[in-house]
């Protein structure tokens, strides 16, 4: 009460001082801009040290806009300057303004008290700065208010229930900030509200049911919060929404009937949180314009809608990371503009349907952790715009098609923990652009290419561990400068352990094991290791390996947790860092 009624006076002083102000004109606008350039520490661009001289006009000033009838400072645009400074409080003399936008600039400290003069503003736009302090509520008697827009600087304390009197309030967007709290249900009374955004902040409790009271509301942004509670019905009265995002929270229930009704829905994302239950068999029936549905990481179950067709529009389907089961229908191919498919970590059983390979939009394919078997058909070598392609942890069997040389967009690569026969699919290793390959734990066999380094420019992670491997570790591996982490453990590798691997500044994890690699008496691959200064983790056990541990290893960053599994060898010697034997 105490708290409310200090806001009331500050209100009521502000209200007064405004009506106070007896005369203003372009010259009080000028000293007003004056002052805030005097504010300015940084002007990279020099833009308002050669534009904002008193021997100039106002009105020509850059970011300055004069009214053609007053001829007063109408709007302020200085954004994207790389300016760092404050706001003074002579900057509350700019009565006259309507559009301000100060967004993505270093401005820093609290919005002045005396901003609430601005009677006319309708356009305010502070995003993308540092500024810091409570989200001021004087914002509440500016009523001509149209966008309001403070994201990603550092405010905190609450949301004002007083924004509630900007009843012409269009955009409203608070994200990126540390606000905490609950959502003020006096939102709901914002009738003209189209755009709300208030995710990335540390809102708490429940989602207002009188949020379906601002019935013009096209998006609604509440990710990243801790909101509690079940998802409200009352979003389902929200018929003019569009977007809907309200990931990463703690919400649980089911996701409430009613949202399936709004038709226009355009993308719906929920996305890690607690969310139960099954989705409507109609659900594409009843939403025929989505776009994009996000619902990875909840509890969500049952099958796959069979309507699931008739989302002729969808591009984006991410359902990992929950408890579906049953099939993977066949008619999912009729999606001809899907781009991203994630359906990774469920219970899906049976075999991949062949239509997925006609959708030529596919970018992303996420399959892996679910229990599908049979082959990997040839018909993937269609998907010529794919970049991810993850299979991994299934029971498929059969070779890897040659096919897959087709996919020349392909980023990563992960057929692991499968069952895969027949030999190694150097085709893989040709397409020159990809970064991570993953084939762990098949039966595949053959060997490495001579050329691997030619081959693979952009590698950063190559998986090749417990197949069924012979031949050496070739010395063109040195070529493969981006790679990070390098498992060939668990083949019939032999040879010597080449020292080119000591070119591989950029390794992290190294792991030889189980193989029959052997080193010169010195272990000079291991000296040529002391340049890979990254290196976290180098396992060498059950080699026939015999020889000194280098003091050179000691070179090594201090700020590496070096440790090195050496298990079955016939190494000595010790170093700073650990040596588990």
């Amino acid at each position: 009460m105490e708290k409310a009624f200090t806001s009331f006076l500050l209100l009521f002083h502000l209200v007064v001082a405004s009506l106070a102000m007896t005369h203003t004109n372009i010259t009080t606008d000028q000293a007003a801009l004056l002052s805030l350039k005097s504010q300015i520490i940084s002007d990279s661009f020099h833009l308002l040290d050669k534009s904002w001289s008193p021997t100039i006009s106002v009105c020509h000033w850059v970011g300055v806009t004069c009214g053609s009838h007053y001829q007063r400072v109408k709007s302020l645009n200085i954004s994207n300057m790389a300016l760092t400074g404050r706001i003074p409080p002579d900057f509350g003399n700019l009565t006259f303004l309507v559009s301000l936008d100060l967004s993505s600039n270093n401005f820093y400290g609290n919005l002045p008290q005396e901003m609430a003069r601005l009677h006319r503003l309708r356009f305010v736009r502070l995003g993308f700065n540092n500024f810091s302090g409570e989200v001021p509520s004087w914002f509440g008697v500016l009523h001509q208010l149209q966008v309001l827009t403070l994201r990603n600087n550092s405010f905190k304390g609450f949301i004002p229930s007083l924004f509630s009197n900007i009843s012409k309030l269009q955009t409203l967007e608070l994200k990126f900030n540390s606000l905490e709290g609950q959502i003020p249900n006096e939102i709901g009374n914002l009738e003209n509200l189209r755009f709300l955004s208030l995710g990335g902040n540390k809102l708490k409790g429940f989602i207002p049911p009188s949020l379906s009271n601002a019935s013009m509301l096209v998006t609604v942004y509440l990710s990243y919060n801790f909101l509690q509670g079940n998802i409200p019905k009352e979003i389902g009265n929200l018929q003019n929404l569009n977007h809907l995002s309200i990931e990463h929270n703690q919400l649980t229930g089911s996701i409430p009937i009613s949202i399936f009704n709004i038709s226009g829905l355009e993308s719906i994302a929920f996305t890690n949180n607690t969310l139960s239950g099954n989705l409507p068999t109609d659900m594409c029936d009843r939403l025929p314009m989505l776009e994009k549905l996000y619902l990875s990481m909840n509890k969500l179950r049952g099958h796959m809608p069979l309507s699931l067709p008739n989302c002729s529009k969808l591009q984006m389907l991410s359902v990992s990371m929950n408890e579906f089961d049953g099939p993977i229908y066949n008619e999912i191919g009729h999606l001809s503009n899907l781009q991203h498919l994630y359906l990774g970590r469920n219970h899906f059983e049976g075999t991949i349907p062949i239509s997925i390979f006609n959708i030529s939009s596919l970018q992303v394919l996420s399959l892996g952790r679910n229990n599908l078997f049979g082959s990997l058909p040839w018909e993937v070598g269609n998907l010529t715009k794919l970049q991810i392609l993850d299979l991994n942890q299934n029971m498929l069997t059969g070779e890897i098609p040659k096919e897959v040389s087709n996919l020349i967009e392909l980023d990563g690569i992960d057929l692991g923990l499968n069952k895969f026969t027949g030999s190694l699919p150097t085709e893989i290793f040709n397409i020159s652009g990809i970064t991570v390959i993953d084939l762990l734990n098949n039966n595949l066999t053959g060997t490495l290419p001579l050329n691997i380094g030619s081959m693979l420019p952009n590698i950063e992670g190559l998986y090749l561990g417990r197949l069924n491997l012979f031949g050496t570790i070739p010395d063109s591996i040195s070529n493969c400068s981006k790679l990070n982490t390098l498992d060939v453990a668990g083949n019939r590798l032999t040879g010597l352990i080449p020292t080119s691997l000591g070119y591989l500044t950029h390794l992290e994890y190294l792991l030889l094991d189980g193989n029959n690699l052997v080193s010169d008496s010195t272990l000079s691959f291991l000296t040529s290791l002391s340049n890979c200064r990254d290196l976290e983790f180098l396992s060498l056990s059950l080699n026939p390996l015999n020889g000194v541990l280098p003091v050179s290893l000691g070179n090594l960053s201090s700020t590496s947790l070096l440790r090195i599994n050496a298990a079955g060898c016939r190494i000595k010697g010790k170093f700073q860092k650990e040596l588990g034997t």
